[in-house]
This record gives structure tokens, C-alpha cells and sequence, in this order.
């Protein structure tokens, strides 16, 4: 006849018995379980009380089952171990589950993905999951770790750590030899294109154009993308000028890519910056890795 839940042995009790079961031997399973000898042979009588029988026959330098003993050994025994594999495997998972990083498509094709071979050379055993949208996402409902945010100061997170700034310029590729965009002439010769996302002034190209006095003048060609990423990949590929978020497309001018355009004013500015956001609770030196890293880069970056 089974026993009611509450009325079950206490687990702590059960794998003191057992740890001395598999070892036949109290000192040696006081050391499997990190205690005492005598808080071990407290259990064991604890359990014996509580049952109402001897689990053991002590002699001088042994012990061994008594029936009842060797009765609820191997039940016990049998049970523990499938507990153990099942903890040991939920742990495998938990250790195995990604760290999923958010951020705007454009951070993640153009700063996130760029970088990432080199962490995973150096973490190979950390996973990473980039979830790249450009809709804001409640960091509090859905399985993120971190979060790349873009915004002004006073929007961000009190406990978001700043990555950088940024800072606009117009670029293209060296092909198109324009070093300097310097009249209404050289303008009318260009094609311009434009992240057609949500308005921001230091994104847009009328606002650039009127702070040179251009406003009004049509360049030859304006084309326009739903994605930043988009926008400097037709740049890259030598299609016209973009505004370059510098600290984004770093990687592009270093390598030649892309090149700056100068103009004869300085363009409109922002003081929204990058921050990155810590999103889950939960204690994982995985994602503790990551967040370095990022900061580590984005030192870079901001130097």
C-alpha cells in the first residue's frame, strides 16, 4: 500500500540512505555527499524512526541490509538514479540554451553579424541567437537576454549601459570618385538614396540638403529603402551617396568599401546613442560573455 505525498520520506533522508547503500560504507558516504560523518548516520536513524524498522546491521568496521533494508535499496537506488539523469539532462539544456541578443535589423547586419565569427572563435562553446527586428519588443515577455536599443538619453533603460553615439555623414563607394559633394552642379550629377524608415531629420536627405541651402534642387535620382542595411549595401555596391551612421559601418570605410563625402557645412545632428540592455534575471555567465563582448566592441567604436 502507497504512501500519501505528504506523508513521503524527505528526499535529503532517502539519498543519505542510498549514498550509504551504493558505498556500504558511512565514511565514504559522508564524502560523496559533502557532510559529516555523524550528520549521515543522523539520517539513516532519522529514516529508521520514521519507518519503524533497521535499515542496517552495524558490525565493528561494516554494515549491512537488513530485508527491509535491502528492500527499499533497490527501489531507492532505482529511483535516484533516473532523477539524476533527468537533472543532469534538463542542466545540459539550460547550459545549451542560447544567449539571444535584440536589436534593429540595420545594428545587426550592419555592427552585430560583422564581429560575431570572432567571439565564436573565442567562446566556441557559447551559442548565439541574433533577433534582429525593427519592432520594439517587450524585453520583459519575450526570451531575450540582451537588447541593442537606439534612442535619446532620458529614453534609455536606468540600468542600460551606453555603447556609443553617432554621427552622420554622407558616403559612397570609391568608384564614383566624389571625395566632396561642393555645389548644386555636383549634386545634380548624384543619385541619393535614402532609408525611407521612421522620420528622423539626421537621417533624411531634405533636411541635409536644406542645411547647405540645396533645399528645392533635385539631385538625378533619389532612391529610397525600408531597411538602413539596404540603403548602404546599394552605397557598397557603388549606386549613389547615403548617409553613413559612421559607428555602424565602420567595418565598410575600413576596408575601403566605402568612402566619406565631404559637404561645405556640417549636416544635422542627434544625440540619440546605443545601449545595451540586460533583459533577463537570471544569472548565466554565458550571457555575461556576451554583454563584455559588446561593451568591449562598442569601446572601440566610441574611442
Amino acid at each position: 500500500m502507497s504512501v500519501t505525498l505528504n506523508q513521503l520520506t524527505s528526499l535529503d533522508l532517502i539519498r543519505g540512505f542510498v549514498a550509504v547503500g551504493r558505498r556500504m560504507s558511512i565514511t565514504l558516504a559522508s564524502q560523496d555527499l559533502c557532510l559529516t560523518q555523524s550528520a549521515v548516520s543522523r539520517q539513516i536513524r532519522t529514516l529508521e524512526d520514521m519507518l519503524g524498522v533497521r535499515l542496517f546491521v552495524r558490525g565493528h568496521r561494516s554494515i549491512t541490509f537488513t530485508a527491509e533494508g535491502e528492500r527499499l535499496f533497490r527501489r531507492a537506488d532505482e529511483a535516484l538514479k533516473q532523477l539524476q539523469d533527468v537533472v543532469g539532462a534538463v542542466r545540459v539544456g539550460v547550459a545549451a540554451r542560447p544567449v539571444t541578443v535584440a536589436a534593429s535589423i540595420g545594428v545587426a547586419g550592419l555592427w552585430l553579424l560583422p564581429r560575431l565569427g570572432d567571439f565564436l572563435k573565442r567562446h566556441p562553446n557559447i551559442d548565439v541567437r541574433i533577433s534582429a527586428s525593427n519592432e520594439l519588443s517587450d524585453l520583459r515577455s519575450e526570451e531575450l537576454d540582451l537588447a541593442i536599443r537606439y534612442c535619446l538619453p532620458e529614453a534609455a533603460p536606468a540600468e542600460a549601459a551606453r555603447l556609443f553615439g553617432e554621427t552622420v555623414t554622407p558616403v559612397a563607394h570609391p568608384s564614383l570618385a566624389l571625395p566632396a559633394l561642393r555645389s548644386r552642379e555636383e549634386l545634380a550629377r548624384c543619385v541619393l538614396l535614402e532609408f525611407d524608415g521612421v522620420y528622423r531629420p539626421w537621417l533624411r536627405w531634405n533636411e541635409w540638403l536644406a542645411s547647405q541651402g540645396w533645399d528645392g534642387f533635385k539631385p538625378k535620382a533619389m532612391l529610397r529603402f525600408n531597411q538602413y542595411d539596404q540603403t548602404i549595401q546599394a552605397a557598397i555596391a557603388g549606386q549613389g551617396i547615403a548617409l553613413g551612421r559612421l559607428e555602424l559601418i565602420g567595418p565598410a570605410l575600413a576596408d575601403g568599401r566605402l568612402a566619406k563625402v565631404s559637404i561645405p557645412r556640417p549636416g544635422p545632428a542627434t544625440t540619440n546613442a546605443y545601449w545595451l540592455i540586460r533583459t533577463s534575471s537570471t544569472a548565466r555567465p554565458e550571457v555575461d560573455d556576451v554583454a563584455s563582448w559588446i561593451k568591449a566592441e562598442a569601446a572601440e567604436v566610441a574611442g
